[in-house]
């Protein structure tokens, strides 16, 4: 199986690359732009996951994305964007795509994310539950699947030593006390850090923690 990575900074797209190609462990496909990534799947039907930036030169994000899905249906799609927009963020939902994660995560969550979507899951930022609690958004909330992440409570999802760093960084600790109170190493902790924000739809492990108590994680 074959993955696709898709974005205009040569820098960020050959990071996706090495990414993908450790998670996928088959061909990994780039592109610079979604006139490329349309390419890609149509000459290919064995893309399993394609890692696309938003907003590119040329082809609009919205278009270019609903182009990819017509092209690629079964492909698991997960969009890595600098914008904050709730309008960008409902409108890429709308297409039912796998994950939405922006630019500002936290070292390691972007690789975090990816694995959950291979695994069956969704990543989906907090504020989709904060927009769905709102329930009178500017931009109305479309129908989201009952599995998707963060409204679905995530514990499954979670290792037990996971739910035990989980419960750590709940009493504020830092990664250093965790594995020296767990007997890890802190690179170990640093990936289930990384696990668990992608999990609970957070970006970074303060807003991970606060949503683990809203989720009744810990």
């Amino acid at each position: 199986m074959a993955a696709l990575a898709c974005d205009d900074h040569p820098l960020v797209r050959s990071a996706l690359a090495l990414v993908l190609e450790d998670i996928v462990g088959g061909p990994v496909l780039t592109a610079h732009d979604y006139a490329g990534a349309w390419a890609h799947a149509e000459a290919r039907d064995d893309i399993e996951i394609a890692v696309v930036d938003l907003h590119m030169p040329g082809i609009g994000g919205i278009e270019g994305l609903t182009g990819l899905r017509e092209r690629a249906p079964d492909t698991r799609i997960v969009v890595l964007t600098g914008s904050d927009s709730d309008e960008d963020l409902l409108a890429v939902l709308a297409l039912g795509v796998d994950g939405f994660v922006p630019k500002s995560v936290e070292p390691g969550v972007v690789e975090a994310a990816i694995r959950l979507v291979m695994a069956g899951g969704r990543y989906l930022p907090a504020r989709v539950a904060e927009l769905a609690a709102q329930g009178s958004a500017a931009v109305p909330l479309p129908p989201l699947p009952t599995s998707a992440a963060p409204i679905e409570a995530p514990l499954g999802r979670l290792s037990s030593r996971q739910r035990d760093v989980l419960d750590q960084m709940a009493r504020g600790r830092a990664n250093k006390e965790i594995a020296q109170l767990l007997g890890l190493s802190p690179a170990t902790v640093k990936t289930h850090v990384a696990h668990i924000i992608a999990v609970v739809g957070a970006s970074n492990r303060t807003e991970a923690a606060t949503r683990a108590r809203e989720l009744g994680l810990v």
